[in-house]
């Protein structure tokens, strides 16, 4: 790069800033946000990914620094859209992993829905009195009492551990007809009609391990994006 399109300090400075204002608009976004999947908590990411982009190129570029950081973007990962430029309807695709860490917080959970149940519903004593023994019907239980928003919140409560999750918001030609899809509910997904998706990983805060194997190539060294 020549001299003369090298950026000023000040501009340097003035990108820093930005970054800086980025953090404080995204902590408050966080601080104050009305649930997971709060829009303005993304926004505020989106807005300190790209001021953080924007100060690490003026850093390299004057400087031939860079930033100790990278923000991920989901978009990395997506292949080109190739949906209709103004969706009419749309599809939202969840999926949340869960490890059984704590059969019988769990079990325990769930026998006490079922003792409900079974209290207000004439005929369930028999039923009831299996969930409390079996992890299979109690995880039955659970899910059919409370919603997948009110899991996720309370995972530990029921013994669970959280895992990976995604979230796909997709296009689609026209909204389906009741039941249309129901025998295979994912089988039509298609990455490219993505409008937007929101991945939720420990991968995603894992720091480097100072202890690599030695024989590792760097070449199989990848870096992991969402």
């Amino acid at each position: 790069m020549s001299d003369a399109a090298q950026p000023t300090a000040a501009e340097v400075r003035a990108a820093a800033e930005a970054v800086k204002a980025a953090l404080d608009a995204h902590l408050a976004a966080v601080e104050g946000r009305s649930g997971e999947d709060d829009p303005d908590v993304y926004e505020a990411f989106n807005e300190l990914a790209a001021a953080a982009e924007a100060y690490d190129e003026l850093l390299y570029d004057a400087y031939d620094e860079v930033t100790p950081f990278e923000i991920p973007g989901a978009e990395d990962t997506l292949p080109p859209y190739s949906g209709p430029d103004e969706p009419n309807a749309l599809s939202v695709l969840i999926r949340r992993d869960y490890s059984v860490v704590e059969p019988q917080r769990l079990l325990a959970q769930s026998q006490r829905v079922a003792d409900l149940d079974a209290d207000t519903e004439a005929g369930e004593a028999s039923a009831a009195g299996v969930v409390g023994s079996s992890v299979h019907a109690a995880l039955g239980v659970l899910f059919g009492e409370f919603e997948p928003d009110e899991i996720a919140s309370r995972h530990k409560e029921f013994g669970l551990e959280e895992g990976d999750s995604t979230l796909w918001v997709t296009a689609i030609d026209e909204p389906a007809d009741p039941g249309e899809w129901l025998d295979s509910p994912f089988e039509q997904a298609d990455p490219q009609r993505i409008v937007c998706r929101f991945d939720v990983s420990a991968v995603f805060d894992e720091e480097p391990d100072d202890e690599l194997d030695d024989e590792a190539d760097d070449d199989e060294l990848v870096d992991v994006e969402h």
